[in-house]
């Protein structure tokens, strides 16, 4: 586990979670600091003796975490954790970390919701997917996550919904680029209606033209992409690249489904 330093104000941690106890598939958070001082916490995961050690020094032994954004629906194993070592800040979930835990202390605006934007507006732009299903019935279906676009550091923090592939270095030798992909679910996630596929399509190109100015992209389960190491497209022309790589995918929905207006 490590915590990596994006900006002045954006720090990742990466963490760990191991499938059933053996394969570890990595995990993250984000300790953010904002305009007025105050630190939030996007997501949570376990944190090593070091890493706690390193998040205390930033944010006078934790007090100065004011806030415990907790953004993927289905990424709840760590959220009592940080909630006891963290009391005092205010601890925001999706409807199902509500359902999951309810005897936590959550605040009553949900993370998924527009309210969330209004709050944290001075630092922050929040992200719902669209035209895929955010809370899947299939609890093995974790595709939607809130996406954050901090400004200051022009960091996206995302869970699942996009995932960032680093290739070895040799690899990257004979012509082989690293790569952003959507998570490999959504052809399950997208919601059985017609138009859902262009709602999804709509909602990847907003971001892209919102967001157009991204330099780094924090990603759960894989790694990081900073623009301190991006030698290739801009994180704005990899994430239309991957949709490129799903229209296929799209193509396929509507013609079952139905596309928008027929």
């Amino acid at each position: 586990m490590e915590i990596i330093k994006v900006s002045d104000n954006f720090w990742n941690i990466r963490g760990s979670f191991k499938i059933g106890g053996v394969v570890d598939i990595g995990t993250q958070a984000s300790l953010v600091k904002r305009q007025n001082g105050e630190f939030v916490l996007l997501d949570t995961c376990g944190l090593s003796t070091e890493v706690a050690a390193q998040i205390d020094a930033l944010t006078n032994g934790g007090k100065d975490i004011k806030a415990i954004l907790n953004l993927h629906p289905f990424h709840t194993v760590y959220v009592s954790q940080m909630h006891e070592r963290y009391p005092h800040a205010l601890l925001y979930g999706t409807a199902r970390h509500v359902a999951r835990a309810p005897a936590l202390p959550w605040q009553p605006k949900h993370t998924e919701s527009p309210e969330i934007q209004t709050l944290f507006a001075e630092d922050f732009e929040f992200s719902v997917p669209k035209g895929v299903d955010f809370i899947s019935k299939n609890e093995n279906i974790h595709f939607s996550s809130v996406l954050v676009y901090h400004r200051a550091s022009k960091t996206i923090h995302v869970d699942d919904t996009l995932m960032f592939s680093k290739l070895p270095g040799v690899l990257n030798l004979i012509g082989m680029s690293d790569v952003l992909n959507f998570h490999p679910t959504l052809a399950v996630a997208l919601e059985k209606r017609a138009s859902a596929a262009d709602d999804f399509e709509s909602w990847t190109t907003d971001i892209v033209e919102r967001w157009q100015d991204a330099e780094n992209l924090c990603a759960a389960h894989t790694a990081p992409l900073l623009g301190r190491d991006n030698s290739d497209d801009a994180i704005a022309e990899r994430i239309l690249n991957a949709l490129g790589r799903v229209k296929w995918l799209l193509a396929t929905h509507r013609l079952r489904f139905g596309a928008k207006g027929k």
